[in-house]
């Protein structure tokens, strides 16, 4: 009879022990739940209040009035939207360099500024060279630079914040081009000259929320203000 009350106790905290472990289960399942909904309620939040700093940022540059536009020197405005805060920058792909339309040396001396090596630079170059003389179409994507021989991530993320598809020019605007371009590619020192950006901008807009959560959006537009009933602008490119 004792044996039969020994084991029926070890039966019942053998259960017990289960149901423990599935409940300590379920908890963290519901926990990790509740946190993956924060998150996305916090992202979405975010993205929305960085979208309001992009079109506040084309509102600005549609404006009739050209005093009202932003200088496209790539510096934050700081910007309140509900309970988020913006830094919105403005930046003319004009003042970058064209990754078809530039001569390869322009490449080179750029590739050599962000830190590669000549061997590296004698290769892009001579690779984007090819690309262009060839029966291939010319880069649609600046994503597509990663595909050329010698090209590395870390490269690539310096190279490619001061390249373009969309200015069509042999070099950089010196009055729209970043301080750190100009020297590269030794242009006209000075800062940005006008109010005019042209019709491609990038836009970046950082939303950071109360709590601290942040994200970036950079996005690339062809503005067309003079338009009636059609968008007044084109996403040519979208970065989160």
């Amino acid at each position: 009879m004792r044996g039969q009350r020994g084991v029926a106790l070890l039966l019942v905290l053998w259960v017990l022990a289960l149901l423990g472990t599935l409940l300590a289960g379920l908890l963290g399942w519901v926990h990790l739940q509740n946190r993956q909904a924060l998150w996305q309620r916090q992202h979405t939040q975010a993205v929305l209040a960085a979208e309001a700093g992009v079109g506040m940022a084309v509102l600005a540059q549609l404006d009739r009035d050209p005093k009202r536009h932003w200088k496209a020197d790539g510096q934050p405005h700081a910007l309140p939207f509900d309970e988020a805060t913006l830094a919105v920058s403005l930046t003319s792909e004009a003042g970058k360099l064209d990754v078809n339309a530039a001569p390869v040396e322009s490449l080179a001396r750029l590739v050599m500024a962000c830190g590669g090596s000549p061997a590296q630079s004698a290769q892009l170059s001579q690779a984007l060279n090819q690309r262009r003389g060839g029966d291939r179409a010319p880069l649609r994507t600046i994503e597509e630079l990663r595909e050329l021989p010698a090209m590395d991530q870390r490269l690539y993320t310096c190279v490619s914040a001061h390249m373009t598809l969309w200015s069509g020019l042999p070099a950089p605007d010196a009055g729209l081009a970043s301080p750190w371009l100009r020297r590269v590619l030794n242009l006209p020192q000075g800062g940005v000259t006008a109010n005019d950006a042209g019709p491609v901008i990038t836009v970046q807009s950082r939303a950071t929320l109360p709590g601290g959560f942040g994200t970036t959006l950079s996005v690339t537009l062809l503005l067309n203000p003079s338009k009636e009933g059609v968008r007044p602008y084109r996403v040519l490119r979208w970065q989160e």
